[in-house]
């Protein structure tokens, strides 16, 4: 593997990352944590406009499906210790240098959301990370999950018209991950937390209840369902505990529980705070994407290698504590990542080859 580092922003607290569609054209989004702004960039890294200069605090971002130049975005969750008055927001691109901001809902301490769909219809879902806070480590009010149908047409909803959520799952202590799985035709949400991992698959049909299934019982910062190995089961890909420096991959064994396949043979001390977090195919391959942002603050690319009957890992780059990692493949054919490398306040984007 080959990596060409380009880096494209130098931005305070770099964080958030999504895909856009803007004008016909395949765009993304770099959001910062703090009180600082939101770019709209080209495939190549170009950065075309400001979206917003604040108020920051943003912890996803994701498109809305089949609108063009329309995207959500959590604001105001500034830290755990700072995240009461979060919310998610409707972004809509309405011409050149013009987005506008409107209140889709409140969710405090919201940390991660994700768009599904399923029988034509797109469902929200809305991970928090707690429910409560009265001092700083405050974490005697776990988390929750809360879903609802989401209109085509979001033009109604603002502050004053909120999209009302429904309470999906509770009681979910540092509920923490999120990350989104192709699952029997439909798209799904893979949820972790203290409590371990869960899928949430939203309704069959409108007006059907949610289906959640717990995956493993194993406590987990950030969690991917991948088959890594190719044998038809999928793995689970686990970063514990809580902003933790372990990182573990699972399989299924012959009674359909996980196992420990593989663990990252570094010292503990130099993989502080595991954040990024990213699986995709790359080259060909399914690879997961990982960064630290404490230690040696490396971003590295698993992946298994069937020769050696073992996983594999290749930097993708050192010392820069990635705190969110996106894959696409752009319009020339090639895998690009670009990492929001928080801990130097700098977007880098990577050019991946064989």
């Amino acid at each position: 593997m080959k990596v060409e580092k380009k880096v494209i922003s130098n931005l305070n607290k770099c964080y958030a990352m999504a895909e856009l569609t803007d004008g016909g054209e395949h765009r993304f989004l770099v959001a910062a944590e703090k009180y600082d702004p939101c770019y709209l960039f080209a495939e190549d890294g170009t950065c075309l406009e400001t979206v917003w200069t604040q108020p920051g605090g943003v912890m996803t971002m994701a498109q809305v499906p089949g609108v063009d130049g329309q995207f959500l975005a959590t604001h105001q969750f500034y830290s755990p210790n700072d995240s009461k008055d979060a919310k998610i927001v409707i972004v809509t691109h309405k011409g050149k240098d013009d987005w506008e901001v409107r209140t889709l809902c409140e969710a405090p301490f919201v940390h991660r959301f994700g768009i599904l769909r399923r029988g034509g219809a797109n469902y929200l879902i809305v991970c928090c990370l707690k429910t409560g806070h009265e001092f700083k480590n405050d974490w005697r009010f776990p988390g929750a999950c809360y879903g609802a149908r989401l209109p085509e047409d979001l033009s109604q909803f603002n502050e004053h018209n909120l999209l009302p959520l429904e309470l999906l799952m509770d009681d979910m202590l540092r509920n923490h991950g999120y990350s989104k799985i192709s699952r029997g035709g439909h798209e799904a949400a893979v949820v972790a937390c203290e409590e371990g991992t869960f899928i949430f698959d939203p309704p069959a049909v409108v007006g059907a209840g949610w289906e959640i299934t717990q995956v493993s019982n194993i406590p987990s910062s950030d969690s991917v369902l991948m088959d890594f190995d190719g044998d038809g089961k999928l793995e689970l890909g686990c970063i514990a505990p809580f902003h933790g420096n372990s990182l573990t991959i699972y399989h299924l064994d012959e009674f359909d529980n996980y196992v420990p396949q593989w663990k990252y043979a570094c010292p503990e001390r130099e993989t502080e705070m595991i954040h990024a977090t990213w699986a995709d195919t790359i080259l060909g391959k399914p690879t997961w994407v990982v960064g630290w942002r404490k230690g040696t603050k490396n971003t590295i690319a698993i992946t298994w290698d069937e020769a050696a009957g073992d996983y594999r890992c290749e930097f993708i780059d050192r010392n820069t504590g990635a705190a969110n990692a996106l894959h696409f493949v752009n319009k020339e054919g090639k895998d690009v990542v670009v990492c929001t490398n928080r801990e130097i306040d700098e977007v880098a984007l990577y050019t991946i080859t064989e």
